[in-house]
């Protein structure tokens, strides 16, 4: 893909300060730039970069004093990060542009697709499925019975996705992702053994949802297990069966969300964060890495750390007088020591 700064500039609305007729194909890390790069400054301790960086073009925020020594042209933006994130966008459109079904590949009957669908070599996609238009299905992955897929899903290779799911418009999910498996249910027998609950719901999820590589999401016991709108779950999150993830919530990698838990608008999860189950997690709630929720969180925008979670603030001065604590003991021994002479 080439684009001028002056073409550049359009889409973004940017002030050229230089050539607008200078051509770059590729995008780049400031650092390892060449003529034939874009690049971007939105941090300032890569400031340091810009007055001899070898980029055809820089992106950089409006104040931004624009110095450099091998002929760069700058285009200045509101906001160098968001521009930045557009550019990216287009150069994965073109990228991505794979249309046509590739062989060997297997579509069930009565199976339904829009216009410009890619579906890769050994991709199957079971009976009575509902796929969207400019969908595109990757090499090796499952779609199984019933399914329904949005206009302008991404299905990465391997993915697997189980009978009755639903993903919305715009959504991505990422290799080896399995939607729809079984929730760990097991009712205990008599004889100490455990005798499997059927689960018979599935999984919904909204639109403009992405789900990481490695990710897993059970299948509901009945009804479904839902991903609301806008929510971004990472690599190797367990969302368990007949969980509710709110609108534009985010969980980072290696969290656990336990059965039936409900987390609300705006929530941010972070990394190794583990949730019990039957428990509600209000709107914008903020939970620190490594946190262990095990009871209801009901008030809107509450910040939490620590296992078992609990306010941050409150938490980080407990872990102070935790550190305390030696010191604390050598004096109350000394203390005694004097009291017993």
């Amino acid at each position: 893909m080439q684009i001028s700064a002056q073409e550049l500039a359009h889409v973004l609305q940017a002030e050229i300060i230089g050539n607008p007729e200078v051509v770059v194909n590729k995008l780049a890390k400031i650092e390892e730039a060449d003529k034939n790069s874009i690049s971007f400054i939105a941090n300032p301790k890569y400031e340091q970069y810009a007055e001899n960086s070898h980029a055809g073009i820089l992106v950089v925020n409006s104040d931004f004093e624009c110095v450099n020594n091998n002929g760069t042209t700058f285009l200045k933006v509101k906001d160098a990060y968001t521009s930045f994130t557009v550019l990216l966008e287009k150069f994965a459109a073109v990228i991505n542009q794979k249309v046509g079904i590739e062989q060997p590949s297997f579509i069930g009957q009565s199976t339904e697709h829009g216009e410009a669908l890619y579906l890769g070599a050994f991709a199957y996609v079971g009976n009575f499925v509902k796929i969207g238009e400019n969908v595109k299905i990757y090499p090796n992955s499952y779609i199984g019975d019933n399914c329904v897929i949005g206009d302008n899903v991404t299905v990465f290779a391997g993915v697997k996705i189980y009978n009755d799911c639903k993903i919305g418009d715009n959504s991505i999910i990422h290799s080896g992702a399995v939607i729809g498996s079984d929730g760990f249910g097991f009712a205990p027998q008599a004889d100490g053994s455990f005798k499997k609950v059927p689960q018979t719901g599935n999984v919904e999820i909204g639109k403009n949802v992405e789900i990481g590589a490695n990710t897993v999401l059970d299948r509901a016991t009945l009804g479904s297990t839902v991903i609301k709108d806008g929510a971004k779950i990472d690599n190797l999150v367990q969302i368990a069966h007949n969980v509710e993830v709110g609108e534009n919530s985010v969980i980072a990698s290696q969290s656990g969300v336990s059965g039936s838990t409900k987390l609300g608008k705006y929530v941010m999860v972070g990394g190794q964060v583990g949730f019990v189950g039957h428990i509600t997690i209000a709107d914008g709630v903020k939970i620190n890495a490594q946190s262990g929720v095990s009871k209801s969180i009901e008030e809107k925008g509450k910040a939490m750390s620590g296992s078992p979670a609990e306010p941050f603030r409150q938490h980080y001065k407990n872990q102070a007088m935790i550190r305390k604590l030696p010191e604390i003991l050598n004096r109350i021994q000394k203390l005694e020591n004097k009291t017993n002479k």
